[in-house]
C-alpha cells in the first residue's frame, strides 16, 4: 500500500460514506485530519499515521479484513450468483466496502470453514498448489469405511478423470452398517483442492460421501462456537498462523 491516498477514498473504502456524502460532511465540518477541519475530501493523507476522525468518532483504518464463516448448506461459494444466495451474503452489511470473496470454495451441500478476505495474496498463498495446505473434513459415507480404504488413501487413490491424488490421512471414528442404515463417520486430511474432492476420492472405492464438512484450513479451526450462517474476524493469533502456513511448504 502506498504511503498517502485520497481522504475520500480511505473514507469510502471504511463504509463510511460515498463520496459525495463525504464531501458533504466536509462542508459541514464533520472531517477532521490531525486536529484540523478538512475543506477538500480529496486531499492526501497517509492513513497509517494521520488522525481521521469523522463526526467526532476515530477512524481506525484497515486494508485487509479476515472473516472467518461457518457455511451453510445451500449457500454457494461466491461474491455473486443469479440464482442462489452466496456466502458473502451472509456477512454484516459493514464488511461490504471491503469486497470481501471466499479463499477457495465449498461445494452448495457442504457445511464448515470458509475464509473470506480481501487479501489476494494470502489467498494465493493457501489456495497454490505448489503449498500444499492440510484441509480436514468431517464426512459421513455410505456404508462401511475400512481399514482397506484408509490404506488406499494413504497411497493415493485414482479419481474419475484418471487424476492420482496426493497421499491423504483417513481417520475412522466409527464404522458404519448397511443393515442399520448407519454411515460411516470420518475425518479426511488432504493436501489438495480438486473440484469434489473428498466426495470423488470415496466414489473411487466405491462409496458415498452424505454429509460434509470443513473442519480446518491449515492451522485454521472452525470455531464450534459459531452457529451455521455466522461469522467472525480472525483473531491476531488465528491470522498470525495463516500468514505461515504456507512456509515450508513448497517444493
Amino acid at each position: 500500500m502506498k504511503q498517502t491516498q485520497r481522504l475520500d477514498k480511505i473514507l469510502a473504502h471504511m463504509g463510511l460514506g460515498t463520496r459525495s456524502e463525504l464531501k458533504r460532511l466536509t462542508k459541514a465540518g464533520a472531517i477532521v485530519v490531525n486536529g484540523v477541519k478538512v475543506k477538500d475530501s480529496g486531499m492526501q493523507v497517509n492513513p497509517e499515521k494521520d488522525q481521521i476522525s469523522v463526526n467526532g468518532e476515530p477512524v481506525i483504518y484497515r486494508e485487509f479484513v479476515y472473516l472467518m464463516l461457518n457455511k451453510p448448506q445451500g449457500v454457494v461459494s461466491a461474491t455473486e450468483d443469479h440464482r442462489d444466495r452466496t456466502v458473502v451474503d451472509l456477512l454484516d452489511a459493514m464488511y461490504a466496502p471491503f469486497e470481501v470473496f471466499p479463499v477457495g470454495r465449498l461445494d452448495k451441500d457442504t457445511e464448515g470453514l470458509l475464509l473470506l478476505t480481501n487479501d489476494g495474496k494470502l489467498a494465493h498463498n493457501l489456495l497454490s498448489p505448489r503449498k500444499h495446505v492440510p484441509k480436514t473434513y468431517f464426512a459421513k459415507v455410505e456404508w462401511e469405511v475400512t481399514d482397506t480404504d484408509r490404506e488406499a488413501f494413504a497411497q493415493g487413490v485414482t479419481l474419475d478423470d484418471g487424476y492420482q491424488t496426493l497421499p491423504a490421512v483417513l481417520n475412522i471414528l466409527s464404522v458404519g452398517s448397511k443393515s442399520e442404515g448407519r454411515p460411516s463417520e470420518i475425518e479426511l486430511t488432504i493436501m489438495e483442492g480438486k473440484f469434489h474432492q473428498v466426495k470423488r476420492m470415496f466414489q473411487a472405492v466405491g462409496k458415498m460421501v452424505v454429509y460434509l464438512q470443513r473442519i480446518s484450513m491449515g492451522p485454521l479451526e472452525l470455531d464450534r462456537s459459531l452457529r451455521l450462517g455466522q461469522s467472525r474476524e480472525l483473531s491476531e493469533e488465528e491470522l498470525l498462523a495463516l500468514r505461515n502456513a504456507h512456509e515450508g511448504t513448497e517444493n
